[in-house]
């Protein structure tokens, strides 16, 4: 594990553990606030993020900058990583051994964040830091707690430009999540 920021992020530049290095244009380490009480994990970058080395930039991330503003929370406050921070060919879902490959690095960045509250943005990110037992389906809306962090799992934004209906939900959780980060925040 990593004490500080610096050393993390050049072990990730230099990260050859699975083979969705060979491929990337650029690793996408996180963005935002490396001390928030929020934070977001989302799945794998996109061909946009992989361009820009920032998640949740293209469509869907456009789509989640829009309910942040609708509900009041601001995009640079929080801090928003993936479970792999490779881009998947075709923006498939990261296979196992892909995302067992980059845990430990978002462990390391949970531990630097120290958040109160994490999102888990899809069924990725929920199976993979709750556990295979957990369904998006069943867990959306639903708060754990486990060692002292509050987890929400939600809809992944791109779930929402297939499936209009989920944007409601979507919605409802995250306006959970701001009430619950104005009550750690008294």
């Amino acid at each position: 594990m990593y004490d500080n920021w610096e050393e993390l992020e050049n072990s990730i530049a230099r990260c050859r553990r699975c083979k969705l290095c060979s491929n990337r244009t650029n690793i996408v380490f996180g963005d935002g606030n490396k001390q928030a009480k929020l934070m977001f994990i989302g799945e794998g970058p996109g061909a946009d993020e992989d361009l820009q080395a920032i998640p949740f930039v293209g469509k869907a991330g456009k789509l989640m900058n829009m309910a942040f503003d609708g509900i009041g929370i601001v995009r640079s406050s929080v801090y928003i990583a993936n479970i792999v921070k490779c881009r998947p060919p075709s923006n498939r879902n990261p296979e196992e051994d892909e995302a067992i490959a980059c845990l430990n690095y978002l462990r390391n960045q949970v531990m630097l964040v120290k958040p109160k509250i994490i999102v888990l943005l899809g069924s990725v990110a929920l199976k993979n830091i709750l556990g295979k037992e957990y369904g998006i389906t069943a867990s959306r809306g639903k708060w754990v707690e486990q060692k002292g962090i509050m987890y929400m799992p939600t809809w992944h934004p791109a779930a929402l430009l297939r499936d209009e209906n989920k944007k409601i939900e979507f919605w409802k959780d995250l306006k959970m999540v701001k009430g619950r980060l104005e009550e750690i925040s008294k």
